[in-house]
């Protein structure tokens, strides 16, 4: 399922003629350890979380939440976003089945119609972002530009401040 999805990725970026490299490493999946073992800065990792949000005018929904590696999420930022009671994270089952990911490996990209996809601006200043392509062992460096082309996201302040 996993190679699956990395290969979903490369297909999809490829056909975009997105400038992105591969990034082959050891298992990992939290955000810090696979900035230090990648050589990127925390703030530079595309974090991908799955959200239920539901109640108020949206019923329920999941959302794909985008954040810098070393941010936190803001859930109420997301559920007014999205005009709802109530924001947590997602099951496990639910997140996997959504994505075809395991957690700590789930791209930036709602490769699933089911999802929603939402962006902390701030991840947007930088030249490129990092992120585990749908494997702990694959990472890719991607043009922030080509990236926002490729996923359209929406585009908001999601994480938490101070």
């Amino acid at each position: 399922m996993a190679s699956d999805v990395f290969d979903r990725l490369v297909t999809l970026l490829s056909d975009a003629k997105a400038k992105f490299r591969v990034i082959e490493h050891e298992a990992e999946g939290k955000s810090e350890l696979i900035s230090a073992i990648r050589g990127n800065r925390p703030d530079q990792a595309a974090k991908a979380m799955v959200l239920d949000v539901r109640g108020g005018g949206g019923g329920r929904r999941h959302v794909l939440a985008i954040l810098p590696g070393n941010r936190k999420l803001d859930f109420g930022a997301v559920a007014a976003l999205f005009e709802a009671r109530k924001c947590g994270f997602a099951s496990p089952d639910t997140a996997q089945g959504l994505t075809g990911c395991v957690m700590g490996a789930v791209p930036p990209f709602a490769l699933n119609p089911d999802l929603a996809i939402v962006v902390e601006e701030d991840l947007l200043t930088n030249e490129t972002l990092f992120f585990n392509a749908g494997r702990l062992d694959r990472s890719m460096e991607l043009d922030t530009q080509d990236w926002i082309a490729a996923a359209r996201p929406q585009i908001a302040r999601i994480a938490a401040r101070g």
